[in-house]
């Protein structure tokens, strides 16, 4: 080739490649900035606010194994907790992260719910995800967005709870057994949602 020619085929590659350099470099700072789970957020409570995806709890099968409670978990303030305290009661467990856009959306409906059935018998575990160094993080959101719900941090997790996919969402029955569980968001501060946690906590 001669020398000639490769100035421009150099500018032809860089005016190929400015486009996705930029769109590459715009997705990076959206997501260094958190900006990008914001904007997933936004478009995520959009499709709940529809009711398309409200949780369905007939659409598992309860019983399909039992929860493994002999591990801990940490409060945001560093006090670890044995989740065997949770033993006899009705659980619902959400597995989220402060980076997650689904998990953000669905959160309102989650507080929602807590406000409506939480009490002794039926517990709230809110379980970060975040690493451990961005504990701080996860405490401004749940303040900044007036989250009352008990929130915690994970550390060495059963397998159970290794999942593949946030959020995931398990509702664990006073016997142990895996009552329902979804992966994905849903919408959970519903009438049928309402009911089936009372259901469970009642053994039925």
């Amino acid at each position: 080739m001669s020398t000639s020619v490769i100035p421009g085929v150099l500018k032809k590659m860089w005016r190929l490649s400015r486009r996705w350099l930029l769109v590459g470099a715009a997705f990076l700072l959206l997501q260094y900035t958190n900006a990008l789970s914001g904007l997933q957020s936004a478009a995520s409570r959009v499709i709940l606010a529809t009711g398309t995806m409200n949780a369905d709890p007939g659409s598992y099968e309860p019983g399909k194994g039992m929860f493994e409670y002999s591990f801990s978990v940490k409060t945001p303030e560093g006090e670890m907790v044995d989740f065997n305290t949770y033993r006899g009661k009705t659980v619902f467990l959400n597995l989220w992260a402060t980076w997650c856009g689904p998990c953000r959306a669905e959160m309102p409906s989650i507080q929602g719910l807590y406000e409506q059935v939480g009490n002794d018998s039926i517990q709230f575990v809110m379980l970060s995800i975040d690493r451990p160094e961005d504990t701080q993080k996860v405490k401004n959101y749940v303040a900044t967005n007036n989250y009352t719900f008990p929130v915690f941090i994970a550390g060495d997790l059963p397998e159970l709870l290794q999942v593949r996919m946030i959020p995931t969402t398990f509702v664990i029955a006073p016997d142990g057994t895996i009552a329902y569980k979804k992966s994905g968001m849903a919408n959970y501060n519903t009438e049928k949602f309402r009911k089936f946690l009372q259901r469970v906590n009642a053994g039925e």
